[in-house]
């Protein structure tokens, strides 16, 4: 019995979403033994290749770098059904994560289909922007189209490998998205088509290096320390011990110290203030 090939594509899903021991890459047919998503950790992308936006731009790859942190992800825009689950969940996700899209943080999506163009791209978008229900947000929104080399360029440098099936027109492949700090460079990957908000907000702070983010996601990231095989954030115990020691220690000196003011100023004075008249009367 055939399997379609979207079928595949979310059992690959399945396997990235990290369903182990439902799932072995090996088991699979022939087409998707080789579809996978390798993190490539401190990799730098090839931010001079040069792709094609949902404008009709020309544009390079480190337009979009430079200044704030961005989430890539790959897709093909004429994918029929796992493509569209990653970009729901994406956007499910950036809904929470309360990150201004334009102004602090970037989203790149790029198609792996080099027969799609613009008019693809520019439908997607609208689509996803309809999904994440906050239209401003579209400078920050940029879906590319590129030729096979262009492609393949990025794609072995951030490590998704994908399989194109031409009986049938369509491509094999995993999700998961990538975050890249402002100069090109992969931080983390988040694989799978729900990304949870906590860890990808984390993730885009500590990828700004303090360009984005408030008081209390630092604290947090002090607090918590990413885990690339579980591909979340996991608790630093002995910094949080020291936090808390820390926290203890200032507790108690601050005890200390009040109470030895009141205990200060309950006490009567023991100076006696000598009497202005003359002895005698």
């Amino acid at each position: 019995m055939r399997i379609l090939p979207h079928v595949l594509c979310a059992l690959v899903g399945a396997a990235s979403a990290g369903a182990e021991g439902l799932v072995n890459p090996q088991d699979m047919p022939g087409p998707l033994k080789e579809v996978r998503f390798d993190q490539r950790l401190g990799e730098k992308l090839p931010l001079d290749a040069v792709f094609v936006d949902e404008r009709g731009e020309t544009v390079t790859l480190g337009r979009y770098f430079g200044r704030r942190p961005a989430i890539l992800a790959f897709v093909y825009f004429e994918c029929p059904m796992l493509c569209t689950l990653t970009l729901n969940g994406l956007a499910k996700s950036l809904d929470v994560v309360d990150l201004e899209i334009g102004r602090e943080i970037d989203v790149v999506v790029v198609s792996i289909d080099p027969g799609e163009g613009p008019e693809e791209a520019r439908a997607v978008k609208a689509d996803t922007l309809l999904r994440y229900g906050r239209p401003e947000s579209a400078p920050g929104w940029h879906f590319l189209t590129g030729t096979e080399d262009a492609v393949a360029r990025l794609t072995a440098a951030a490590g998704f490998h994908y399989n194109y099936l031409p009986e049938d027109d369509e491509y094999a492949h995993t999700t998961g998205i990538v975050i890249v700090d402002p100069k090109g460079t992969i931080s983390q990957y988040y694989l799978g088509i729900e990304y949870p908000p906590r860890d990808v907000r984390l993730a885009l702070v500590e990828a700004s290096a303090g360009g984005v983010g408030t008081a209390v996601d630092q604290l947090l990231l002090y607090c918590f320390r990413f885990d690339p095989e579980q591909g979340k954030y996991t608790a630093a115990t002995m910094r949080i011990l020291r936090l808390a020691a820390g926290a203890f220690a200032l507790g108690l000196f601050a005890f200390v110290g009040i109470a030895w003011h009141r205990e200060r100023a309950r006490r009567p004075s023991s100076i006696t203030v000598p009497s202005a008249e003359p002895p005698g009367r």
